[in-house]
């Protein structure tokens, strides 16, 4: 039995497989080496997971975590996970997670579209080119937390339909200074409240502001990601909760740049076990 976990900014999905039979399945709070301390990821999922997930007699353990790039923030994951599953434990990047779910051997440009953004061009084994996201302040085009950003700003700024500005007060109880409070000073990063601004912008897409926002949002990530890898000769697929709640736009966004999207998905997790499925004696 394998445990195969994916983690973004603000969820982690957590997967019990035997062979290709899913097992138990769970979700907890997002995991960030980054910004969270060895201790603070153990007691993380200690508190969150059920215990089932420390009773079983696990092969490996399989995970991919935002933030996973560079071997300090790996050996910070590595020592958190050996600690509570007293089992071998492998650390990969949310990209490589999108590969493997999206593409499993075959080669093709990954995305992500999630509160958080990234792309990759994946050769069936490994990670080839990788566009770096560089976050929520200096890159991360196209992902939720990037429009809510956008958004916040025009607020700031009235620049903003006022109808629109009126229900977004009303309905997070909120006043200027307190959007400054909880992007530039709250004690967590600001991505799951910009994420949930996100969130209450898809209530009003037919509304020509929000429209364009989304649009242009979408456009960013082509230009600034897709368009540097060798779109024309290979698929292009996307994984995700912006992408998947956004894919008519997207696909149409697409078109215009002339990227064909033949796949995207809400959750690379039904990728990933049919991925360790097909590789698991080469594992």
């Amino acid at each position: 039995m394998i445990l195969i976990a994916e983690s973004g900014s603000t969820k982690t999905e957590w997967v019990l497989v035997e062979q290709k039979d899913l097992i138990q399945q769970s979700s907890t709070e997002g995991i960030n080496p980054l910004i969270q301390t060895r201790r603070e990821i153990s007691r993380s999922i200690r508190l969150n997971l059920p215990s089932v997930f420390f009773k079983r007699r696990l092969k490996k353990v399989y995970y991919y975590g935002m933030g996973c790039t560079s071997a300090k923030e790996k050996d910070k994951v590595m020592i958190s996970f050996t600690a509570q599953f007293k089992s071998p434990v492998q650390i990969e990047s949310n990209i490589l997670a999108a590969a493997h779910g999206l593409f499993k051997n075959k080669t093709g440009i990954a995305c992500i579209l999630d509160t958080e953004s990234a792309s990759c061009f994946y050769d069936g084994k490994t990670i080839v080119k990788s566009v770096r996201s560089a976050g929520y302040i200096l890159g991360n085009e196209g992902s939720s937390a990037t429009l809510g950003r956008i958004f916040l700003s025009d607020v700031l700024k009235g620049l903003s339909p006022q109808r629109l500005t009126k229900d977004f007060y009303e309905q997070f109880h909120m006043k200027d200074d307190d959007i400054i409070q909880s992007v530039y000073y709250h004690s967590s990063p600001p991505d799951s409240f910009l994420d949930s601004v996100s969130n209450f912008l898809t209530g009003y897409t037919d509304d020509d502001y929000v429209f364009n926002l989304l649009v242009n949002n979408l456009r960013n990530f082509f230009i600034r990601s897709i368009l540097q890898y060798d779109y024309k000769n290979y698929p292009v697929r996307f994984v995700g909760s912006a992408a998947y709640n956004w894919s008519n736009t997207l696909r149409d966004v697409a078109r215009r740049f002339g990227v064909n999207i033949d796949l995207i998905e809400k959750s690379s997790m039904n990728g990933l076990i049919e991925y360790y499925a097909q590789n698991m004696n080469e594992q």
